[in-house]
């Protein structure tokens, strides 16, 4: 058993650590909560299963690169796996013990911890090469403005975090195998561990006392880390390995060139026609047409945004972005994002929001909005099912609905869709004319 005072130690480090998480995880939900009630996911439930299964889970998507989804694939294998190790480690700082499984599994601890180690080597080789695609090869996607700055520091910063927390995990281990070969007090004989068994002879020259100073800073080293990892995730991109799973239950999986109808248009036009018995008209209150701001988005679209990981397959699928135009749908889920905690910020210091800046044109620009051709490539290409075309139709309806300011060739097409029921400004009768004419 190790002493008292590291015991109360790490209870206090765990525990502030936990607070600043749960802090965190409040602000999250309070601000997607800052979206619109009405989003409605799809109801069945054993799709929404299969979503999660498939996407989050499985990666199902991510497939489409092999390459990249193979390494990505290891890293969150090694992740999730690593964390029973995690766990142990965590009892052990608690309780004041060591290696607290070793008892559970017997004979069998070595060979698990074995593949522990298995893994965390197949981390750091991933990290490595992820590294390389995006500070060397300098892979297309991960070159777009919207990454410079501070998206693609925070990027390598999770990449050498998780090195560095692989490294300690051998690194203790390695110390460990050494304090038991001189029957260290303590340090209970589990047998070897596979990998870190070839770093015991560069631990050869220490004595005791020095391979316990190393084993305990190694330890240490990880599991602060490892809070440190988990509480820095909440305000990075890598927000998506919690909430991948939440984002593709609730995905419509309605077919994708199949657009919402604007409740709020019906309402108007049900009131006009005097329809006093529909409950929808009786009880919405109309603030606005589309979106102006993320008040005026669902909660969905604010989840969507929080579940971005900047991954770029959605800008490299956009047929506009391919064109040269400003439109980025990876741009559009951050500036969301971005927009987002700006709200929440201005919430937590005045209580209310102050009307200096929108989503439109604060964050989001006309001409961006503009370029988007409807496609829904980008949603197609998201690994986990984020609708990035949802948010610039709502941008789109307000400019138009509310503004009257949509691109003037757009206004021509409104009016003949209103009187000629098509986007041309022939009348119906007159459109098939030509067939007549060659019979």
């Amino acid at each position: 058993m190790f002493g008292y005072l590291e015991q109360i130690v790490f209870i206090i480090i765990f525990s502030f650590f936990g607070f600043l998480i749960f802090r965190r995880s409040k602000t999250i939900y309070r601000n997607i909560s800052l979206g619109k009630k009405e989003y409605k996911s799809f109801n069945n439930r054993s799709e929404k299963i299969k979503n999660v299964l498939l996407l989050a889970l499985g990666q199902k998507k991510m497939f489409k690169k092999i390459i990249p989804a193979i390494l990505h694939l290891l890293i969150y294998v090694g992740f999730i796996l690593i964390n029973i190790e995690v766990l142990e480690i965590i009892l052990d700082g608690v309780f004041g013990t060591h290696r607290v499984f070793a008892s559970i599994f017997n004979n069998s601890y070595h060979y698990v911890i074995s593949f522990f180690e298995f893994l965390a080597i197949l981390v750091i080789i991933s990290c490595v090469f992820f590294s390389i695609r995006r500070n060397i090869l300098k892979i297309d996607r991960f070159q777009k403005v919207e990454l410079f700055g501070w998206p693609n520091l925070d990027a390598n910063i999770i990449l050498i975090a998780e090195i560095i927390l692989m490294v300690a995990i051998l690194t203790m281990n390695a110390a460990d195998l050494s304090l038991q070969s001189v029957n260290s007090e303590n340090y209970t004989k589990t047998g070897l561990f596979y990998f870190s068994n070839y770093l015991t002879p560069m631990l050869n020259g220490f004595d005791e006392s020095q391979l316990i100073f190393i084993e305990r800073t190694a330890w240490w080293i990880h599991i602060v880390g490892i809070f440190s990892f988990a509480l820095y995730v909440t305000y990075s991109k890598h927000l998506h390995i919690f909430l991948a799973f939440p984002n593709t239950y609730h995905a419509n999986n309605e077919p994708l060139g199949k657009m919402k109808n604007m409740p709020e248009i019906t309402s108007e036009i049900n009131m006009m026609l005097g329809d006093a018995n529909n409950t929808e008209v009786q009880e919405q209150t109309i603030n606005r047409f589309g979106a102006k701001d993320i008040s005026d988005l669902s909660w969905k679209n604010l989840l969507d945004a929080y579940s971005c990981t900047e991954c770029g397959r959605c800008t490299e699928e956009c047929p506009a972005n391919l064109t040269g135009k400003k439109l980025s749908p990876r741009k559009i889920m951050m500036d969301t994002r971005d927009r987002a905690e700006e709200y929440g910020k201005i919430l937590d210091q005045n209580g209310n929001p102050e009307i200096k800046n929108f989503l439109l044109d604060s964050y989001v620009t006309r001409e961006e909005i503009n370029a988007c051709t409807s496609c829904n490539a980008c949603t197609e290409a998201c690994p986990i099912n984020i609708n990035p075309l949802e948010i610039i139709l709502e941008l789109r309806r307000y400019v138009a609905l509310e503004e009257s300011k949509a691109p003037n060739e757009w206004n021509m097409m409104f009016q003949n869709i209103e009187t000629n029921f098509s986007p041309w400004k022939f009348p119906i009768e007159d459109r098939f004319k030509w067939n007549k004419e060659n019979e």
